[in-house]
């Protein structure tokens, strides 16, 4: 079963050809609740807040990777959407959630994004400029698994970090409709 939500996400709004400062400048006027910024080769990305479906659909997967992680007794840090920047790479981006796998990183080891609308900037490209190992994308009900190589991001078919992860598991478990019953028929299908 698929979780739907009704719901209207807006496209972003791109500004093109802004310096670094210029970003900067512009970041510190539009900093205010319910506006996310993300930057990339001169193009400002400028979202609304996400809206219920994205947000509950974020916190599923990171519930359900946290129990998993949990499980295999891992020492992780979730780090959320912590901003993650690089100014020689001309990018800013905050990813849905975060996770290092270990302690005391600079950048985290794994990011996931949720994608309910369509636009923007180059992710892939972004986390690439960022060092980010491990990136997965929730896209129409189904998630994508890319890991950072010598020539970029790979599609693969399984978490390359977490790679005796489920993935049929995890799928079900976060179209459950009921987020107490995903999690707890998640817990029990990992300890089987």
């Amino acid at each position: 079963m698929t979780v739907t939500l009704i719901e209207r996400e807006t496209e972003p709004i791109l500004i093109n050809d802004l310096s670094w400062r210029e970003f900067k400048a512009v970041e510190q006027l539009i900093d205010r609740p319910g506006v996310r910024l993300s930057f990339l080769d001169g193009v400002l990305e400028i979202r609304k807040a996400p809206g219920k479906k994205h947000e509950t659909i974020k916190e599923r997967i990171g519930a359900l990777l946290e129990i998993y992680l949990d499980f295999l007794g891992l020492d992780f840090t979730p780090t959320g959407s912590m901003t993650l920047e690089s100014e020689s790479g001309g990018v800013k981006r905050e990813a849905d959630e975060s996770y290092e796998l270990g302690s005391n990183k600079e950048r985290p080891d794994l990011v996931i994004e949720v994608i309910v609308t369509s636009g923007g900037i180059d992710k892939l490209e972004a986390y690439k400029r960022l060092n980010i190992p491990e990136v997965w994308f929730w896209i129409n009900d189904q998630l994508s698994f890319y890991t950072l190589g010598n020539e970029g991001y790979e599609a693969v078919p399984y978490s390359q970090l977490l790679p005796n992860l489920d993935v049929a598991l995890l799928m079900r478990c976060i179209n459950i409709p009921n987020h107490a019953l995903a999690l707890r028929e998640f817990r029990a299908g990992i300890v089987n």
